[in-house]
C-alpha cells in the first residue's frame, strides 16, 4: 500500500464512506477488519471508498498521523481529536467526544442520498451519530456491529451503564439499527442478541470477521526467525496475541502458568497489548514466573511468523459477553494451522466453532487444572497437535478466509445500495 497524495479514483462508481476510530496503518482488530475490507472493495473496482478516523493509533494517542491522505485510491479522512489515551476513564470519554462531534461535521461533509455510510462500533454508539447524519444527508446507513454496547460495560460492571442511563443508551442505539437498511453482525449469536432487541429479520446479516488467509500462513518453528529472537526454540510455546482488556479472563491461565512453572520446556508467550497487560504482568512477576514473556503488538508484516510461534493458542472471553463480542484472534490462530483453547463458555459462539472445527478445547472460567491438562496433552502428543491444527485451517479455508467475507459484503453493498433515480426515504 502506498500514499498517492491526494488523487481521487477515476471512474463512476458507488461511494462508501466508512467511520470508525482507527484505519491503516494501526494494527488493532477493528483497523484491521476495516483495512482488508476498504481496500478490497477499492481493488475490486466500483468503490469510491472514503474513511473517517482519529489521527491516532490504538496503542499512541500522540501518533498525529496525516489530516488527509490517499492509499491506493482510498481516501482518508482523519479528524482531530482529543488525545487522552485509554488508560484514564474521563481521559477517555473526552476522546470519544471529540471524535464524535469531529466525525459528524466530517460524515456531513462527505455524504449524500447516494452514499452508503458505513459504521462499526468504535467508539460506542458511532453508529447513533452516523444515523443522524445519515437522516440528515438522507445517505443509505449500514451499522457493521463488532460489539454491542452498552451491554458489554453492563456485562463489566460499569456503573454509568446501569439505571436510566443504561435504558436510554439502549434505545438510541436500537434506533440507529432500525434505521439502517442493513446491521452486520460477527456471529450466530449476536444475530439473535438483535433479533431480542426487536430488530427485523431483513434487517441482520451474519458475516464473520476473518484474517488474511493469502499473506498468514504457517511458518515451521524451525525456520522462525522469531522463535530465535525470543529465546524460544525447542520449547512448547503456549501463546496469547491481541488485546488484554476487561473481557478477557486472565486468572486461570496465570494459574495454569504457576503449575507448570517448573517445567522449563513449557514457556507462555504473551504479543499484545490493552489494560489488562500491566497488571498481568505486575502479577506474573510476583508469582515469580519466569516462564512467562511478554512482547508488544508485532508488525503486520511479520503476523504469520508471530502467530507462528506458539504451539497452541490460548482465547478468552468472560462468559457474560457471549453474543456480545466475538473474538477475531481466533481466525488468525487457524490460519497459522494451531489449535486453541478457548477460557470461557464452551457452549458460545467461538465455543461452537471449535467443537464443530475439532481444533481445540474450551475450559470455564477457574477450571485451571483442566486447563494444565489439556497443555499437557497436546504438548505430549504432537499428531493430535498437528491434526487439531489442520482442522482450524480446514475450518477458516471453508468458513471465513477474506474472500468469502469480501464476496458478501458485495452482495450486501449490491442489495443494500440506493436507488440512482431516488433520492427521498
Amino acid at each position: 500500500m502506498k500514499s498517492n497524495g491526494t488523487n481521487a479514483p477515476s471512474g463512476p462508481s458507488q461511494k462508501l464512506v466508512f467511520v470508525n476510530r482507527y484505519f491503516y496503518p494501526d494494527h488493532s482488530a477493528t483497523s484491521q477488519m476495516l483495512t482488508d475490507l476498504a481496500f478490497g472493495l477499492s481493488k475490486a473496482g466500483h468503490h469510491d471508498v472514503h474513511i473517517v478516523t482519529s489521527r491516532q493509533r490504538y496503542d499512541d494517542p500522540l501518533a498525529n498521523l496525516p489530516a488527509k491522505e490517499t492509499v491506493d485510491q482510498i481516501r482518508i479522512h482523519r479528524v482531530w481529536t482529543s488525545t487522552f489515551g485509554r488508560q484514564n476513564l474521563l481521559g477517555r470519554a473526552m476522546d470519544y467526544l471529540s471524535f464524535y462531534l469531529a466525525a459528524f461535521v466530517e460524515l456531513l461533509k462527505l455524504t449524500d442520498a447516494q452514499t452508503i455510510l458505513i459504521a462499526k462500533t468504535d467508539p460506542p454508539l458511532i453508529s447513533v451519530v452516523a444515523a443522524v447524519a445519515a437522516k440528515i444527508k438522507r445517505a443509505t446507513l449500514i451499522n457493521w456491529i463488532q460489539d454491542l454496547f452498552p451491554e458489554v460495560a453492563s456485562a463489566l460492571g460499569v456503573r454509568l451503564a446501569k439505571g436510566p442511563l443504561y435504558t436510554v443508551l439502549k434505545a438510541l442505539r436500537n434506533r440507529s439499527l432500525h434505521q439502517a437498511g442493513i446491521n452486520i453482525v460477527i456471529g450466530e449469536h449476536m444475530q439473535q442478541r438483535l433479533r431480542a432487541e426487536g430488530i427485523a429479520e431483513q434487517k441482520i446479516a451474519v458475516i464473520h470477521n476473518w484474517t488474511d488467509d493469502l499473506a498468514i500462513r504457517p511458518v515451521p518453528n524451525e525456520s522462525n526467525p522469531l522463535r530465535n529472537e525470543w529465546g524460544l526454540q525447542g520449547k512448547f510455546v503456549v501463546g496469547y496475541s491481541g488485546n488484554l482488556g476487561r473481557g478477557h479472563e486472565f486468572d486461570t491461565l496465570l494459574e495454569a502458568a504457576t503449575a507448570l512453572k517448573d517445567k522449563p520446556d513449557i514457556a507462555f508467550l504473551f504479543i499484545g497489548g490493552g489494560a489488562g497487560r500491566i497488571q498481568l504482568e505486575h502479577e506474573a512477576r510476583s508469582r515469580g514466573l519466569a516462564n512467562i514473556q511478554f512482547r508488544p503488538y508485532q508488525p503486520r508484516e511479520r503476523l504469520a511468523e508471530s502467530l507462528s510461534v506458539a504451539d497452541v493458542h490460548l482465547v478468552s472471553l468472560r462468559p457474560q459477553l457471549e453474543g456480545l463480542i466475538v473474538p477475531s484472534k481466533f481466525y488468525g490462530i487457524a490460519a497459522v494451522a494451531r489449535p486453541v483453547i478457548l477460557i470461557g463458555d464452551g457452549n458460545g459462539q467461538l465455543g461452537g466453532m471449535i467443537q464443530s472445527g475439532a481444533c481445540g478445547f474450551a475450559v470455564a472460567e477457574g477450571d485451571h487444572q483442566q486447563l494444565t491438562t489439556h497443555i499437557r496433552q497436546i504438548k505430549d502428543d504432537p499428531a493430535l497437535a498437528e491434526k487439531m491444527g489442520n482442522n482450524a485451517l480446514a475450518l477458516l479455508r471453508d468458513k471465513y478466509t477474506q474472500s468469502l467475507a469480501l464476496a458478501q459484503w458485495k452482495r450486501v453493498l449490491g442489495d443494500t445500495a440506493p436507488n440512482p433515480t431516488t433520492t427521498t426515504r
